[in-house]
């Protein structure tokens, strides 16, 4: 049995926006960590602070940490577009609505 390999123009992609209005993103005692690249530049902040100051980046670190690793899951991290409010410019796509 072979192993089947779609070709690109094989593939439909579609567009969804979920709306996470009053969803539950994070706990508030949660810490966040990044890292400078310098010896002893280790960052941490918590999720509030977070989300006040980059509002879609707790979502982006969510979805990347269900991911896999490797360039499978760096090309499909690639493909997630996060905006704060309901305005994004995707409207050409035709985005559907999508429930959670």
């Amino acid at each position: 049995m072979k192993t089947f390999s779609a070709k690109p123009h094989e593939v439909k992609r579609e567009w969804f926006v979920v709306d996470a209005t009053d969803k539950v993103l994070g706990a508030e005692d949660k810490k966040y960590f990044r890292h400078s690249g310098y010896p002893g530049g280790i960052y941490e902040t918590n999720f509030k602070k977070m989300q006040q100051r980059f509002p879609g980046r707790a979502l982006e670190t969510a979805v990347k940490g269900m991911l896999p690793k490797g360039p499978l899951g760096y090309a499909m991290l690639k493909k997630l577009k996060c905006y704060a409010g309901e305005q994004h410019p995707h409207t050409a796509q035709q985005p559907k609505a999508l429930e959670i």
